[in-house]
């Protein structure tokens, strides 16, 4: 009888770990699946197991491609089935190529006179998922909000970051999910941040390998009113509940598509992109509502000298900008009365009334 052995967390197990397992076991006649026990993946992992060990016990051996079950209970890194190892003396250790500890597990292999087998990387069956991926899956919010930048939008970009400037942005309402998106694609709401968010990823860490900046999913995740530090990465400054917005905000659709990574090296003024976020830092401390217009106005002189196309003048309207830098998507327009906004919106089928958003749950 030819013994094959494979060792894991599967922490969470899925079907990548039901499909390893049926690979392993073609080598042979007979499969030893060990796992490690929840004081060696707290060890190892410094985190609680998912599932309690005798529920994966339980799992893992009704599966018909494995033959026995053991826990492992080792606390040197990498080897937490050693012991079991060495009992057994398999005929192959099947492992996956991107194996981490290789060395480790190929001198005992020769100490016990196994064989070490990578398992090639084979099409999966199934869309591939990790534990961690589970994990991240499962706290992933249901909703997220977007959001709209009042002022220092560029300075969230680390190559153009500037000590002591600002960046000032709001979380707003509807909200979205994966099922219910109220706002066009590709439209400015930082929808990019909110998506990542959504689906249990890093939003900072995904909107800069796209080149541009992390405000979008700093203020998503952080909600409220915000003042962040220009820098490398989001560090805020300061935050309100974004009270003096409620009722005074809308956003209207150009009709056309935002896309800020096709303009990130374009030609800017970034010293009126800095007063204009200082204003707005300023606005915020004092909750000055005019202030913020006047900062919001700036912003908007920095967007047409770009070559931005104008936007629709309102009379009623204290200021408007595009939100964002994408050359199209939705404008932000702020009003000084609710009933002011309300009559822009219900005029304009463009308009959509937003409010602003601070999250009860951190």
């Amino acid at each position: 009888m030819k013994k094959i052995f494979v060792s894991g967390c599967y922490d969470i197990i899925h079907a990548g770990h039901v499909q390893f397992f049926a690979e392993a076991r073609a080598l042979g006649d007979h499969l030893t699946v060990c796992f490690a026990s929840d004081e060696v993946l707290w060890h190892h992992k410094e985190r609680r197991s998912s599932l309690p060990q005798d529920h994966k016990l339980e799992l893992l051996r009704s599966m018909s491609v494995v033959d026995d079950v053991v826990i492992g209970e080792s606390e040197e890194m990498g080897l937490d089935f050693q012991d079991h190892f060495r009992r057994v003396k398999p005929d192959i250790l099947a492992v996956t190529e991107d194996d981490q500890y290789e060395a480790l597990k190929e001198a005992l292999c020769d100490e016990v006179g196994a064989k070490y087998v990578r398992l090639p990387k084979t099409p999966p069956q199934f869309k591939t998922v990790s534990t961690s991926g589970i994990v991240k899956w499962i706290k992933a919010p249901d909703r997220s909000p977007v959001r709209v930048d009042f002022a220092g939008g560029w300075l969230d970009v680390p190559k153009f970051a500037r000590q002591r400037a600002f960046i000032v942005n709001c979380a707003v309402s509807p909200t979205v999910s994966l099922q219910d998106w109220p706002y066009e694609k590709q439209s400015g709401l930082g929808g990019s941040g909110a998506w990542a968010l959504l689906n249990g990823e890093s939003g900072v860490t995904s909107e800069l390998e796209l080149g541009v900046g992390w405000q979008d999913p700093a203020i998503i995740s952080e909600t409220g009113l915000c003042v962040w530090k220009s820098g490398p990465v989001p560090e805020l400054a300061l935050k309100r509940d974004g009270e003096i917005l409620q009722g005074k905000m809308a956003v209207y659709y150009t009709g056309t598509d935002h896309d800020t990574p096709g303009v990130v090296d374009q030609d800017r003024d970034y010293d009126l992109i800095e007063k204009a976020g200082a204003v707005a830092a300023d606005a915020v401390e004092g909750n000055d509502l005019q202030r913020l217009g006047e900062a919001v106005r700036i912003s908007y002189q920095v967007q047409l000298h770009e070559g931005m196309q104008p936007l629709p003048e309102v009379d009623t309207a204290i200021s408007w900008k595009y939100t964002g830098g994408g050359f199209g998507g939705y404008a932000l327009y702020l009003f000084a009365e609710q009933t002011a906004r309300d009559a822009f919106v219900s005029q304009s089928d463009a308009a959509l009334p937003i409010e602003p958003y601070l999250s009860q749950v951190r």
